[in-house]
């Protein structure tokens, strides 16, 4: 068997995820693709097969020094979110694009859910920090 390389086994594990994440019009799907400098957010209705919003570093107001960082990440994710609650949506499906729940993509939804998307979720998930003192 030959050898794959990252972005090989990336675009795979991304066609499984879009087997079972679909984007409605009540509850688009967050779309995020990373590369090495910059970030990119689209919030997609699947079924109309649009994009309703996007966000990315590559845009002047969004773009300061580089776009590759956790930093960056976290401004793409406030403006998204801003975006689209601006539309009137509220809730989201969120789709990694194959990447790992890690880094730039985790400080993205965070702060995606900081400012307000996805509400129930946030709230529904306890904080570490009360986990911890009660278990002390």
């Amino acid at each position: 068997m030959a050898k794959k390389d990252r972005a090989t086994i990336r675009r795979g594990v991304h066609t499984r995820i879009r087997r079972k994440v679909r984007g409605t019009s009540a509850r688009p799907r967050l779309a995020i693709y990373r590369s090495l400098n910059h970030i990119y957010a689209q919030v997609i209705d699947d079924e109309q097969g649009a994009t309703i919003a996007s966000a990315s570093t590559t845009e002047k107001d969004l773009r300061s020094g580089t776009g590759g960082n956790i930093e960056a990440a976290q401004r793409i994710g406030r403006a998204i979110a801003e975006r689209t609650l601006a539309k009137g949506i509220e809730s989201v499906v969120f789709d990694r694009g194959g990447y790992r729940y890690h880094g730039r993509v985790k400080a993205l939804t965070d702060a995606a859910r900081e400012a307000g998307l996805n509400k129930a979720e946030a709230e529904a998930a306890p904080a570490p920090a009360e986990e911890e003192g009660a278990a002390a």
